[in-house]
C-alpha cells in the first residue's frame, strides 16, 4: 500500500473514484467503499487547499461517471441532449466535492490529527447536497450499503447519513492502520469488534421491529410496456387493450386494492370522460379499489397546468388525486420556470410539468397510504412528509423504462428499501418496466419482479403504526454534524489564524 500512495494524487484521485463508483453499481461489491476513499484521504492530507479543490474535483468526475453514466442512456431524449445532461450533473456533482476537498485540506493545514473530522465533512456535504430543485441524495454513501441491511439499521435513527458517517469512518480508521504499522493489528481488532457489534445489534432490530395489528393484500401490474411506444397514437389502443387484461388479471387474485405504474395509459383522464367512466365501471363491479399513474391536464386561472399525478378509484366515490411534489428538473420542467414563464420555451426534450403541493393520504379502508412517483422514492424528505402526514404504507409507481437495462433502475429499486428502513413502513413498488417489489419496514425484498418481465402478482402487506425517529426528527443527525463541524472550524481558524 505504501507503493500506491508514491502515485501522483491525480492518479489516487481517480483509483478513488473508480472503488467508489464501482460500489455503487448493481453488482453487491458495496464492501468496496469501506476502503475506497482511503486514496482520496491521503490526497487530502497531503495537498495544498488548491492541489485538494482539483483533485476532489477529479475523484468527483470519476466517481459519478461510473455511478450515474445511466443518465446518458435515457432514450427519452436524443443522444446530445442525454449526453450533455450527463456531462452537466457529474460536473455539478463534483463540485460538491470539490468544496469539501478544499475546506478540509484547508483545515488541515491549520491542525493535526484533523482525520477524524473526515466524516462530518462528508455527512454535511451529503446533507447541503439535498436542498433545492437540483438536489441529489440518490448518491449518499449508504446506496452502497443496502445490500447489508444489518449493517445499515440505524437509519431510523439517523437517516442515511449515518450509513455515511460510519463508512467514511472505516476508511479514516483504515488510512491510519496503513500508514502506522504499529497501530496496525489494534485497528483491525477494533474493526472487527465494530462490525460485529454493528451486524448483532442490526440483526436484533430486524427481529424485533414491532407488532403488525393490520394486513392489506395489494395486486402489483408491471405490464413492461416500451415507454417510447405508448404516447405514439398507432400503439394507443394495444396499450390500453394491455393494461385492461392485466387489470383482470389482478381482480381475479382478489387484492384490497390494485396499483399500476406511473403514466400507465396514454390518456388525460380529466378530458377524457369516456376512459375514466369505463375504469370507474370496472371498479365499481370488482369492488375493488385502484391506483394509476396518470399524465393530468387542467386548467387553473385560465392557463393550461400539466401534472404527472396519480388517480385513485375507489368503488362508487368520486376519484382522488395526488401531484407528484419533486418533479425531476430539465426532465419534466426547468427549474426557475414558474418564477420566469419563458424559459418553458427552452426545448430539452423536458416536459413542462407543474408541482404538486400537497402530500396526500389515501385510505385502503381504515388504513392511511401514500403514493411516491418513480423520482421521488429518491428523496428522503418526501417519504417522511408522508408518513409525517399519517401514512403507514407507502406505495411507489415508477417508470424506468427510459433507462434500458443499466445500473439506474436497480440503483432507484435499491433507495426504496432505504426509504422502508428509515420510516418503518412497508413499500410496494410498481415499475413500468421493473422492478417491482414488496418491500419490509426491515428493508427484505419480497415479490421481486425484474427488469423486462410482464407480471401481475399479489403482496400480502403487514401494517404496523409506521414511523420511526428519523420520521418525527428528520435530519437531525446531519444538522449535529454540521453544526460540530462549523464550531470545529471556528475554533481552529482562531487558535492557527
Amino acid at each position: 500500500m505504501g507503493g500506491l500512495f508514491k502515485r501522483p494524487h491525480w492518479q489516487l484521485a481517480i483509483i478513488s473514484g473508480i472503488l467508489m463508483g464501482v460500489a455503487t453499481q448493481p453488482f453487491s461489491l458495496g464492501f468496496i467503499a469501506w476502503f475506497g476513499l482511503v486514496p482520496l484521504m491521503h490526497v487530502l492530507l497531503n495537498s495544498s487547499p488548491k492541489n485538494s479543490a482539483r483533485n476532489a474535483f477529479i475523484f468527483g468526475l470519476t466517481f459519478h461517471f461510473i455511478s450515474v453514466y445511466w443518465i446518458g442512456n435515457n432514450s427519452g431524449a436524443s443522444f446530445g441532449v442525454a449526453f450533455a445532461s450527463l456531462i452537466a450533473a457529474v460536473i455539478y456533482l463534483s463540485i460538491f466535492w470539490m468544496v469539501l476537498g478544499f475546506l478540509f485540506s484547508l483545515i488541515a493545514n491549520k491542525k493535526s490529527e484533523i482525520l477524524y473530522l473526515f466524516p462530518f465533512f462528508v455527512v454535511s456535504m451529503e446533507w447541503f447536497r439535498s436542498f433545492g430543485p437540483m438536489g441529489f441524495p440518490w448518491l449518499n454513501l449508504a446506496l452502497t450499503q443496502s445490500h447489508y441491511l444489518p449493517l445499515i439499521q440505524m437509519m431510523e435513527i439517523t437517516g442515511t447519513y449515518g450509513v455515511t458517517f460510519w463508512v467514511v469512518a472505516i476508511n479514516g480508521i483504515l488510512y491510519i492502520a496503513l500508514t502506522n504499522i504499529g497501530l496496525a493489528k489494534n485497528v483491525y481488532i477494533a474493526t472487527g469488534v465494530f462490525f460485529i457489534s454493528l451486524y448483532l445489534a442490526g440483526s436484533a432490530r430486524m427481529n424485533h421491529l414491532g407488532e403488525y395489528n393490520k394486513t392489506v393484500s395489494i395486486g402489483v401490474i408491471q405490464p413492461n410496456i416500451d415507454p417510447n411506444e405508448k404516447w405514439d397514437r398507432s400503439s394507443r389502443e394495444k396499450t390500453i387493450a394491455t393494461m385492461d387484461s392485466l387489470h383482470q388479471v389482478a381482480i381475479g387474485l382478489n387484492p384490497d386494492l390494485i396499483l399500476w405504474p406511473e403514466a400507465a395509459l396514454p390518456i388525460y383522464f380529466r378530458i377524457n370522460s369516456h376512459h375514466k367512466k369505463r375504469l370507474q365501471s370496472i371498479v365499481d363491479q370488482s369492488d375493488i379499489p385502484m391506483l394509476t399513474g396518470i399524465v393530468d391536464r387542467r386548467i387553473i386561472d385560465k392557463e393550461r397546468h400539466y401534472f404527472n399525478g396519480s388517480m385513485f378509484f375507489t368503488p362508487k366515490e368520486k376519484q382522488l388525486f395526488y401531484n407528484k411534489v419533486h418533479l425531476v428538473p430539465f426532465a419534466e420542467y426547468i427549474p426557475l420556470s414558474g418564477k420566469f414563464p419563458k424559459l418553458k420555451s427552452l426545448n430539452f426534450g423536458q416536459g413542462n410539468f407543474t408541482h404538486g403541493s400537497e402530500f396526500t393520504v389515501f385510505y385502503i379502508d381504515s388504513i392511511p397510504f401514500s403514493n411516491m412517483i418513480c423520482y421521488e422514492s429518491s428523496m428522503p424528505r418526501i417519504a417522511r412528509s408522508f408518513v409525517k402526514a399519517g401514512a403507514q404504507l407507502l406505495t411507489i409507481e415508477a417508470n424506468d423504462g427510459y433507462l434500458g437495462n443499466t445500473a439506474g433502475p436497480y440503483q432507484h429499486f435499491e433507495l426504496a428499501r432505504l426509504r422502508a428502513i428509515e420510516n418503518r413502513v412497508p413499500i410496494v413498488r410498481s415499475a413500468n418496466t421493473g422492478i417491482s417489489g414488496l418491500i419490509l419496514p426491515s428493508g427484505i425484498v419480497e415479490n421481486k419482479i425484474m427488469l423486462g418481465e410482464q407480471s401481475v402478482f399479489l403482496s400480502q402487506v403487514f401494517i404496523g403504526n409506521g414511523g420511526s425517529i428519523y420520521s418525527d426528527f428528520g435530519d437531525i443527525f446531519a444538522i449535529i454534524c454540521f453544526m460540530f463541524l462549523l464550531l470545529i472550524g471556528i475554533h481552529t481558524w482562531r487558535n492557527y489564524s
